[in-house]
């Protein structure tokens, strides 16, 4: 059917290193992967990829418009080119998120490496365990600033940083990990991603920039001087928008509309009124918590204990009767000499709480033996509490729950959605109690689970089965905890009306089948409520998400917190849900969660309550700063249609490349397995052999819903095809290729008057700033007629009839084709790297006279203060002789550091000189490179 020399034709097509800025470079990451790619998303890809030079770049969409498949598609090509030295940098929350979205949609594998496995390999004999073969090792932003020699050791191909807008401060003293970072990372290529890159001035601007490459500006005082310290503020955008313009890419969710349609959240609040003995319980325990000293809780780690009970406490009886029973367990213990942790494993995040506020220290030793009466008295308060708390056998919140859930998916249907909710608790005994609640009150059988464990017998059982259903399948990825995550969505989507889960269900899950979603209870984070809604409301969802939120109302706090998510951070209802400029302001989400825990801490009263809010509320009201985001939108973002244009666009090629690529694919799939292999229609086939037998499929979604294999170029079979391939030497050879039985119409073979000739396909390599490979195609039919490389793909597709050997001299017309081409491609690598080259080194030369500014600057200033000086001492008549002497000894210092610095500037001038003519000068020497040219094969062909 098919001959060797089209599968080596395809093989090539596949395997071909394309230059890094091209899109033909990412096919292989953007047929590769199992999302729906925008071209919004596409094009920021490309930016990455802008200049082989570029030691990086910041992706700074609005949220929700995907940056994490941005930055999947950055990865996934550099995995295709086998640059598979990655650490990803994240905040402590997403690193689950991070590992399941490159897992599930990328198919690339990463492990998070925190103190505890970090130590355990260490122990197994791994000199650096940052040191990772095929896996992407991703981390948070205080382990990484921990850990600065052993990430130093790791030559690393790329770091992609989330959440970048943490760093912005990094020329700040004060910002001791964004400096660790960035004297650990320097030098190193950097992808940085953030939806808030100037939130409060523009030395943010500058911080962030300097985390990619330190040579773009000059030191913070020149910035200030040039950018901010100005009369022209029009003028000096002008200037600062094109030097950014070259690292910095944001595109605006008002400007892809067209490309991802948005559906409405709206909320419904459910308001419950506590018991009597609920709310004893909770006014004190709160007493307790306020207590000066506390020996159940480590003083290292007070603050993180409190905010977590004071969660518990607000969740249900349930949740904090066992951890009370903790703390009482700890106290005895110390009664009897022993040390013990608290257990908090009912909270799901403790682990990413405690690595986010770096408190994982050592607990404080307390001599139990003196302090032995005031323990005994707080363990009998405890003991109290714990008594209440067992006694509480219905919660009023829970009783809520079944009418809140009536409401909600009578809002659903009514909004066209099925009937399905997610119900969102921070306790896992909170999680029990809900399943027995409903359980009990209509929902039996229609229920999952989702948290850090899932050892319940229901989510066993569902795990067990969905692993023998899918037995032998892509989708299965031998994680344990990975998979039992699937098969509870899938149980979610295909069964169950409800699912219940803890702050894990919020990580690296697609829920937009679900659009009813229950904040059971709510947390003070806005971002970790941002990511819980998205889960429900993102790409792909086609029905308006209905939020139902609880609110206590009577407690004074509570309704704070939910007015201050509501109604100021806009969390609950519209189009796109929190704006950039709310969620940017807030630093920390964690830091945020401290600032409402210590109003809960401090505050008795319903004034102090209210005057605390006020403060934090305007606090956050100054940091969405108008004229800063005037300044924003004038730096970083284009115009509409300048966007919308250049989106269409991207929007054609990108289709138009994957389409010609999957076509490689296939025909090379075709050609190479022959006779393994039975065509079921023209993006699908049935293999059979040994091992990889089964049904492939070149569309994902297709392949899901036929439970088929997804084909793409990393798949083993193709990955053993290409090395088959490779071993085959082709001699010269003539095909007659069968164009009449094909069923196809390709009308530049109808209007071919002579349907014979010649096909030549060579390989050239080029190393200058990167390594970059071109297939250089020559067809010329007998009567001299040129055939265009494109029509070449389409000619190689046909089957054919036959293949034999020939002894001809190859005509020397094709010969002398393939040298022009060679000419021509070098030429054309020659004045692309001209490009990058001048590119570089304008942004060198204007980072050299940043520098020599700035010392002319020092000069002026210095001679500013001898004039101040001089007129000081000319009117220095009334003073006594000292006085006289020493303003005029001053003077003359002042003279003398000026005669100095004048001096040494133009030593300085010729330094910075020399550091530029040095950089361009290793630049210039690779600008043109070495050449190689591979013969790969030629053929006569005959189309019949």
């Amino acid at each position: 059917m098919y001959s060797s020399y089209q599968a080596k034709y395809f093989k090539e097509q596949l395997t071909l290193k394309r230059p890094s800025n091209s899109i033909e470079n990412l096919v292989s990451a953007l047929a590769g992967a199992r999302v729906d790619l925008n071209p919004h998303q596409v094009d920021a890809a490309m930016f990455a990829f802008k200049s082989p030079l570029s030691q990086g770049v910041l992706l700074a969409d609005e949220v929700g418009l995907g940056k994490t498949i941005e930055a999947g598609i950055v990865l996934a090509q550099y995995f295709a080119e086998r640059k598979r030295k990655i650490l990803l940098i994240v905040p402590a929350a997403l690193r689950n998120q991070w590992l399941s979205e490159l897992d599930e949609k990328f198919y690339i594998k990463s492990i998070i490496l925190e103190s505890k496995n970090f130590n355990r390999l260490k122990k197994q004999g791994m000199m650096n365990p940052f040191e990772q073969k095929d896996s992407v090792v991703i981390c948070s932003y205080n382990f990484v600033a921990s850990k600065q020699f052993e990430v130093s050791k790791v030559n690393w191909d790329l770091v992609v940083i989330d959440e970048a807008h943490r760093l912005r401060n990094v020329y700040k003293t004060n910002n001791v990990t964004g400096r660790k970072l960035k004297d650990v990372l320097n030098n190193r290529r950097k992808l940085l991603l953030t939806a808030t890159p100037l939130q409060n001035n523009l030395m943010e601007l500058y911080g962030l920039v300097s985390i990619i490459d330190d040579r773009v500006f000059g030191d913070a005082k020149t910035f200030r001087d040039k950018y901010i310290n100005v009369d022209n503020e029009m003028t000096r955008n002008i200037f600062l928008k094109a030097r950014l313009q070259q690292f910095c890419k944001r595109t605006l969710r008002k400007q892809v509309v067209e490309y991802v349609p948005y559906t409405k959240r709206t909320a419904i609040l459910e308001e419950y009124t506590p018991s009597i003995e609920e709310e004893t319980l909770y006014n004190e325990v709160s007493e307790y918590l306020r207590s000066p000293v506390l020996y159940a809780l480590p003083n290292s780690q007070r603050t993180l204990m409190t905010l977590v009970l004071r969660k518990l406490l607000a969740s249900s009886s349930f949740a904090i009767s066992g951890t009370l029973d903790s703390l009482i367990l700890r106290l005895q213990n110390m009664l009897a000499g022993i040390d013990s942790e608290i257990n908090l494993d009912d909270y799901d995040t403790l682990d990413e709480l405690l690595e986010e506020l770096d408190l994982a220290g050592e607990e404080d030793k307390v001599d139990a033996i003196k302090q032995h009466y005031a323990i005994s008295e707080e363990l009998e308060k405890l003991k109290s509490y714990a008594k209440l708390a067992k006694s509480i056998k219905r919660n009023s919140k829970g009783e809520n729950l079944l009418t809140a859930l009536e409401k909600g998916f009578s809002k659903a249907t009514e909004l066209g959605a099925s009937k399905k909710a997610v119900i969102f608790t921070e306790s896992r005994r909170t999680q029990d109690y809900l399943y027995n609640l409903l359980s009990a009150n209509g929902y039996e059988g229609k229920i999952v689970f989702l948290n850090g464990t899932n050892s319940d017998e229901n989510s066993k059982r569902i795990y067990k089965e969905w692993i023998e259903r899918h037995k032998g399948e892509d989708i299965v990825s031998g994680s344990k905890q990975a998979d039992t995550k699937a098969a509870i969505v899938e149980e979610f989507r295909s069964k169950a009306e409800i699912l219940i889960g803890t702050e894990a269900a919020a990580e690296g899950i697609n829920l937009q089948f679900c659009s009813l979603l229950v904040n059971y209870d709510l947390p003070w984070n806005p971002q970790r409520i941002e990511q819980r809604i998205g889960r429900c409301h993102r790409y792909g969802q086609k029905n308006d998400v209905v939020v139902i939120n609880f609110l206590n109302n009577k407690n004074d706090a509570d309704k704070r917190v939910y007015e201050l998510l509501d109604q100021k951070f806009k969390l609950f209802e519209g189009l796109f849900g929190s704006s950039d400029e709310v969620l940017g302001s807030i630093e920390s989400g964690v830091d945020f969660e401290k600032r409402i825990s210590d109003i809960y801490q401090n505050c008795n009263t319903a004034d102090e309550i209210r005057t605390a809010f006020d403060k934090l509320q305007e606090e956050y009201r100054e940091q969405i700063n108008e004229k800063i985001i005037n300044a924003r939108q004038t730096l970083l973002e284009n115009f509409d249609e300048e966007v919308s244009s250049l989106l269409k666009i991207r929007n054609s090629e990108t289709n138009s490349s994957i389409s010609k690529y999957e076509k490689w694919i296939y025909y090379f799939m075709l050609s190479q397995g022959n006779n393994n292999i039975k065509v079921i229609d023209d993006t699908r086939f049935q293999y059979i052999g040994k091992e990889y037998s089964g049904a492939y499929n070149l569309n994902w979604k297709d392949s899901d819903n036929r439970k088929e294999i997804f084909l793409r170029r990393e798949h083993p079979l193709c990955q053993k095809f290409i090395e088959q391939c490779d071993q085959n030497e082709l001699n010269l050879a003539e095909i007659t290729f069968n164009y009449s039985q094909s069923g196809r119409k390709i009308s530049f073979i109808d209007t071919l008057i002579v349907k014979k000739g010649w096909i030549s396909v060579s390989k050239l390599v080029n190393n200058s700033f990167e390594e970059q490979e071109y297939l250089l195609v020559s067809a010329i039919c007998d009567n001299g007629v040129e055939i265009e490389a494109d029509l070449v793909d389409r000619l190689m597709a046909l089957e054919v009839l036959s293949v034999k050997n020939v002894e001809s001299n190859i005509i020397e017309r094709i010969v002398n084709h393939q040298k022009q081409l060679e000419l021509q491609t070098i030429k054309d690598i020659e004045m692309k790297n001209k490009e990058f080259f001048l590119q570089e080194c304008a942004k060198l030369d204007e980072w050299s006279e940043d520098l020599k500014n700035n010392l002319q600057v020092e000069i002026k200033d210095i001679e500013k203060l001898i004039k101040e000086k001089k007129k000081e001492f000319d009117n220095s008549i009334d003073l006594d002789l000292t006085q006289m002497l020493d303003r005029k000894e001053e003077l003359n210092k002042l003279k003398r550091l000026r005669d100095k610095k004048r001096r040494e500037l133009y030593d300085e001038e010729d330094k910075v000189d020399e550091e530029n003519d040095r950089l361009q000068a290793q630049m210039r020497s690779r600008v043109k490179g070495s050449t190689q040219v591979k013969q790969l094969f030629t053929i006569r062909f005959d189309i019949r």
